[in-house]
């Protein structure tokens, strides 16, 4: 475990201790959204209902969802360049766009009302803080961010057409982001939904 340091004091007005601010949400967003999946890992299990047909339409779609985060990451410098190749040249957040669309999936298969609610909250309460608070670090630490803000779009491209978005795509950066996880979690779960089918049909 990671030493925490020392115990900050309480701000006091005779010592001259700088008041120390507290996280914005963004920050805590960011620290809780990995806790957060897993907890929704276990309600999604339990809350799915899913059927052949739900499960090979959700499937499609979560698969797409993969490939685009999959693009993305074959191409993300993070902290050291903006990226602007691959499907970053079609919308500035490929890696939560693959996201949404891998949730999207995942949401249809499971033919739960209640499932796609927590996915709406998730998204507007911690994705689009962490975004906006990734966005104001890329503005203030590369120039070109704001002219890269006006020719492409945050979150919906104008098409999911990424021509020539594999171009340049790195092996190395794929796994070095450990971008296959996701692809492993998502299997594992499309596992679960098979066995649900199955137990529902048996039953």
């Amino acid at each position: 475990m990671t030493d925490p340091g020392p115990t900050l004091r309480e701000p006091s007005v005779s010592d001259g201790t700088v008041p120390v601010a507290p996280p914005s949400w963004s920050q805590r967003a960011r620290r809780i959204r990995v806790p957060l999946g897993f907890v929704f890992a276990a309600f999604y299990v339990w809350r799915a209902q899913p059927n052949w047909p739900s499960f090979a339409i959700g499937m499609v779609i979560a698969v797409l969802g993969l490939g685009i985060r999959a693009l993305a990451s074959g191409h993300v410098q993070k902290n050291r360049q903006l990226t602007m190749t691959g499907p970053y040249a079609y919308v500035r957040n490929p890696l939560y766009l693959g996201s949404i669309v891998l949730a999207i999936g995942f949401a249809v298969a499971a033919r739960d009302v209640w499932i796609a609610v927590v996915l709406v909250v998730f998204f507007f309460a911690i994705y689009l803080p962490v975004i906006r608070s990734e966005q104001n670090y890329l503005r203030a630490h590369f120039p070109g961010f704001d002219d890269y803000t006006r020719r492409v779009p945050s979150l919906l491209p104008r098409t999911l057409w990424f021509r020539g978005a594999s171009r340049g795509f790195s092996r190395e950066l794929y796994f070095r982001h450990r971008e296959f996880k996701a692809l492993l979690g998502a299997a594992a779960m499309l596992a679960v939904l098979v066995v649900k089918i199955w137990f529902a049909k048996s039953s």
